[in-house]
């Protein structure tokens, strides 16, 4: 089956989308631009989710949920988050069809069923949330207000790809409002961290955190925090953002509480958000030419058991499936999800492939003669090793062998982000590195024109201002001029 995968190093997009179709992820959607998620990747999602919802409830947050359309008039009173997601939306501007009297059997909208005022489809959700915070906010005492939701935005791509950019993905926002602007700023941080925990703890991703340049902010905020990994295309990948909104929308939806002295202020804001396009960080993070390789902690089958079957021997094939399902039974007792493979069409090569295809991080394999000497093989899909356990240290071995999994491509991942992040003082040196693929770390004059330039002559973009490197003196690595900016440079997805 792997056969079937286009090599990395042949075309690292074919192999990409090859993981995507053939790992039966995802597919490709009617709709132009969407996709269809399929029940795997939809598995893989719900992991993903239900741990990152567990670590947002765990900071004080509950969940909601507001409308998937958005009044215009509501959506233009920020203007520059109007303004910046204004060639991505997607417009309802009537309600009904009817039949076409000049075809039968098509249908036309009907023109006397236009809306009073266009709505937007949501490519993101301040405007309506911040519209209903004004009613919900009157008095200090009702801060601070800690609101997350699960949802789907719809933000119009001319070039998509599946996961990483489609015209529609599901995510989780967080909106919430607060009385000082350091209480703002200090959730704004504290949920890039959530972040960059879940990134790095459970998708075996290693990122950098820091805060984006003026002109990389998210539309409407004082200040954009994210987290950065490196893919194996050498290009980076914003895995993760949170921002300092300032009074910005408060002020846009007149947003005041009042405080304990009696007086009306605006309210602090925060919004931060993370979305199905970590499924497509995590497949080209880790993965492999012989397919997905996933981090246990997040597969939607940690282990798969695979008996030699026979079809001309039932008796024998019931005997064996009957000794997998045993250790099933003691594995979902310590929470490790697992499955069984009884088919019978498929030879066990077969089976093997498209198990390592698919990414299940371990693969149990039970044949009559491993029940006559009471062991089993066991495969790891993260390094393809093997080795034959006694049965009655399998459990306590495979769950031993998980969190080892996790920590291996977790730390391959990271050698390879750090082997591939260089520091560089000369713009010659600077652009052969750039196109040499992975993250830059130079210094930068802090304007948005030599920022600018840089991105016209090399494609490369400021990806952070990062926590993890000290801000010392120098010299900027395009103007020459004295700076104490450092910053991560690299092309982008």
């Amino acid at each position: 089956m792997s056969d079937f995968i286009t090599k990395r190093a042949e075309d690292i997009n074919q192999w990409y989308n090859d993981l995507v179709i053939k790992g039966e992820l995802a597919d490709y959607s009617s709709v132009r631009g969407c996709m269809v998620i399929k029940p795997y990747g939809y598995a893989l999602w719900e992991n993903m989710r239900d741990a990152l919802d567990k670590m947002i409830k765990d900071t004080g947050h509950v969940n909601a949920y507001f409308p998937l359309f958005v009044p215009k008039s509501l959506f233009e009173a920020e203007e520059k988050n109007a303004e910046g997601f204004a060639k991505e939306c997607a417009v309802v501007t009537h309600y009904r069809l009817k039949n076409d009297p000049n075809n039968k059997g098509k249908l036309i909208v009907d023109p006397e069923a236009k809306l009073e005022e266009e709505l937007v489809v949501r490519p993101t959700s301040e405007a309506v949330i911040w519209n209903t915070y004004k009613t919900w906010v009157q008095s200090y005492r009702d801060l601070p207000l800690l609101i997350n939701q699960w949802a789907n935005v719809v933000r119009w791509e001319m070039r998509t790809k599946l996961f990483l950019r489609t015209a529609e993905f599901l995510w989780q926002e967080g909106h919430t409002a607060h009385a000082t602007q350091a209480e703002a700023i200090e959730e704004t941080k504290k949920m890039l961290g959530v972040y960059a925990d879940f990134t790095e703890n459970w998708l075996a991703i290693p990122v950098y955190q820091g805060v984006k340049s003026e002109s990389e902010r998210f539309a409407g905020a004082d200040d954009t925090y994210t987290i950065e990994g490196l893919m194996q295309d050498g290009k980076a990948l914003q895995c993760g953002t949170s921002h300092f909104l300032g009074q910005n929308f408060a002020k846009a939806f007149d947003v005041k509480y009042q405080t304990t002295e009696g007086k009306d202020e605006y309210v602090w804001a925060t919004s931060w958000g993370v979305s199905t396009r970590l499924i497509g960080a995590l497949l080209m993070t880790h993965s492999d030419d012989k397919g997905i390789v996933m981090p246990p902690k997040v597969a939607p089958h940690q282990v798969v058991f695979v008996p030699f079957l026979h079809e001309k021997k039932p008796e024998q094939n019931q005997i064996l499936i009957d000794k997998c399902n045993e250790f099933v039974t003691q594995f979902k007792a310590k929470g490790i999800r697992c499955k069984i493979d009884t088919d019978l069409m498929k030879r066990p090569g077969f089976k093997f492939a498209e198990h390592e295809m698919k990414g299940i991080p371990v693969r149990i394999v039970f044949g009559p003669r491993d029940l006559e000497e009471n062991v089993a093989e066991v495969a790891r899909r993260d390094n393809l090793s093997k080795e034959s356990i006694s049965q009655d240290k399998l459990v306590d071995h495979v769950e031993n062998l998980l969190t080892e999994i996790q920590a291996n491509i977790y730390n391959r991942a990271k050698e390879y982000r750090n082997t591939n992040t260089r520091e560089c003082t000369d713009y010659e040196d600077f652009k052969s590195k750039i196109a040499e693929g992975g993250f830059v770390i130079t210094h930068w004059d802090g304007t948005a024109e030599t920022e600018e330039k840089i991105k016209e002559e090399t494609k490369a973009t400021i990806r952070c201002i990062p926590y993890d490197y000290e801000q010392t003196a120098g010299k900027c690595i395009y103007s020459g001029k004295e700076t104490k900016h450092r910053v991560l440079f690299a092309r982008a997805h």
